[in-house]
């Protein structure tokens, strides 16, 4: 072999060498890449105080299959969530336990001064959604004596002054359907006041019933079957409407793709099993 031809040989080898670096090269970086841990993702969820048991359970299923999400969640009345977050509270998903406080964040009403009178645009549009109904119902305490078996009977024992009643707050949106109801029956709540005991959002009402401190409470079949309460009656839609529990990604959110997922996983069937098994029915199947 020349001088000539070996040193092309040497050089064959060496280029053949140098391609076998780079692809060894190439396939361990791919390696390391498929390897590396997804980024973890922190949503902060606020929910009405009716949800905590379904959604707590369904956020816990959703971070189980997907491991690099953590969620936190804020369950209150829907009226405190929303002072929260028109005040900057950080928040990634808005889930009400009634129209009005999102009506009040959504661009889309902010020329309707009656739904959103401060004209507010805090949600990412096209994201909201009508997620689940609710029952609102007449639960009764454990050995209340008073024979309380509809909302008929309450209405001719509130005018009689012989029931204690526990209720929402005026902002909460148990509340509020309460006073329909108060409308329907034409009662006069200021009339019945110290018959009344009031709470600040509906877990403190069912707590109420379940203690026993008053005779009956009006809050939503969700919490009286979480609770093990006996139901007297259920609500019609001519007494106070229908309870609709609505859900969107806020616009200020710095975690809007990964929001917008876990709504989408919360119309899956999964989840609504989960809602299903404390009485909501799901909107979006």
């Amino acid at each position: 072999m020349t001088e000539r031809s070996f040193s092309s040989l040497l050089l064959a080898l060496a280029m053949a060498l140098s391609l076998m670096a780079c692809g060894s090269k190439t396939n361990d970086d791919a390696k390391t890449d498929d390897q590396t841990p997804a980024e973890t993702v922190e949503l902060t969820v606020f929910a009405a105080a009716s949800l905590t048991e379904s959604l707590t359970a369904t956020g816990e299923k959703y971070m189980a299959e997907n491991e690099n999400v953590k969620i936190s969640f804020n369950f209150d009345s829907s009226g405190k969530l929303y002072t929260q977050i028109v005040e900057g509270a950080p928040c990634d998903l808005f889930i009400s336990a009634a129209p009005k406080q999102m009506n009040q964040l959504d661009g889309t009403l902010k020329d309707d001064a009656e739904k959103n009178p401060d004209g507010l645009d805090m949600l990412v549009a096209g994201s909201r959604i009508d997620l689940l109904e609710n029952k609102v119902v007449l639960a009764v305490a454990e050995g209340s004596d008073k024979g309380i078996d509809s909302f008929d009977k309450l209405a001719e024992l509130l005018k009689s002054g012989d029931v204690k009643l526990a209720i929402g707050n005026s902002d909460v949106p148990v509340g509020q359907y309460t006073q329909k109801i108060f409308a329907y029956y034409e009662i006069d709540e200021a009339a019945i006041a110290e018959k009344l005991t009031y709470g600040s959002n509906v877990k403190e009402v069912t707590t109420a019933v379940s203690e026993g401190t008053v005779d009956c409470g009006i809050i939503y079949a969700s919490d009286a079957y979480s609770a093990g309460l006996t139901v007297a009656a259920e609500a019609t839609a001519d007494m106070c409407g229908q309870v609709i529990y609505p859900a969107a990604v806020l616009n200020t959110s710095a975690q809007q793709k990964a929001a917008a997922a876990f709504l989408a996983y919360l119309q899956s069937a999964e989840a609504s099993a989960e809602f299903e098994k404390v009485l909501f029915t799901p909107l979006s199947k």
